[in-house]
């Protein structure tokens, strides 16, 4: 095992889950990934590292690991849904509808005025998840 496996089952087991190889290839692969894949396309990738892994435990895989909170299970409406290993800081993502292309926005400036706006309602922010759907401008 290569010293990111090594980490990635670090990161397992002190999530508390049971260490697997699908999961560390799982793991590695949304690491790796700047996409945001959906369930197929984890699968894809998962398959040319480990062609003995099956869809089911792809899924199951992914399931654990965002129940175990390594992962963020994002829902865009009308599409599947995609995963992100769970980031450092809260950030926002735009959709654009014609291409399915997923964009992270990381805003010091959003997040500042997303905090006063509801400290201004007297709350906190537990989470929060902002997702922008956009259409490429004509030129």
């Amino acid at each position: 095992m290569g010293a990111e496996s090594v980490d990635l089952s670090k990161a397992l087991r002190e999530a508390g889950l049971r260490v697997t190889q699908q999961r560390v290839v799982v793991l590695s692969i949304l690491m790796d990934s700047q996409d945001h894949p959906n369930a197929d396309e984890v699968f894809t990738r998962a398959k040319e590292i480990d062609g003995s892994v099956s869809f089911a435990t792809v899924y199951r895989s992914l399931s654990a690991l965002e129940e175990a909170g390594l992962v963020r299970k994002l829902s865009f409406e009308n599409e599947p849904a995609r995963f992100e290993t769970m980031p450092v800081s809260d950030h926002d993502h735009l959709v654009d509808v014609e291409t399915g292309e997923v964009i992270e926005i990381d805003s010091d400036e959003i997040n500042r005025l997303r905090q006063e706006i509801v400290a201004r309602l007297g709350y906190e922010i537990v989470s929060q998840h902002t997702v922008i759907r956009a259409r490429r401008k004509p030129r």
